[in-house]
């Protein structure tokens, strides 16, 4: 995990992302849990170059703050797009998508996921290996 190191990101660090919900490295930082006083929770996610996070889908939508790196964000059926840092994302409820670094690159977001009935995600499958592939080739990032 010592490429996910880097004193520059805010928040950095954090606990190794579970393998059922994430493709490579990941360590993911919870800053603020949702309970009785926020119906919200914060985190501070860093992928590894190469991880990305399972198709998944929010109840409540998702906001995702590009801190650094670059990476992809995509919905089901939609083309992927880049991100990067300083780029902020508005995740609609219930749509399906992934986000994750890129090949080339590691990628830290701040994510502020609303909960709904007591419920902030639900998992997917995984983003095969050939989808993410061929994002990374249709949207090259070239470090």
């Amino acid at each position: 995990m010592s490429e996910l190191k880097n004193d520059n990101i805010p928040f950095a660090g954090g606990e190794p992302g579970s393998e059922a919900y994430f493709t490579g490295e990941a360590l993911v930082n919870i800053l603020v849990a949702s309970d009785e006083t926020n119906s919200y929770s914060v985190g501070n996610v860093t992928f590894a170059a190469g991880c990305r996070n399972n198709w998944h889908t929010h109840p409540a939508g998702q906001i995702l703050l590009i801190t650094d790196g670059f990476g992809y964000y995509q919905e089901r059926g939609e083309k992927a797009r880049i991100l990067s840092k300083g780029d902020v994302l508005s995740i609609p409820s219930h749509v399906e998508h992934w986000h994750g670094a890129a090949d080339t690159s590691s990628m830290t977001h701040v994510v502020i996921t609303n909960r709904s009935n007591g419920e902030q995600v639900s998992w997917l499958e995984p983003v095969s290996t050939e989808d993410y592939k061929a994002v990374n080739e249709e949207l090259p990032i070239n470090l």
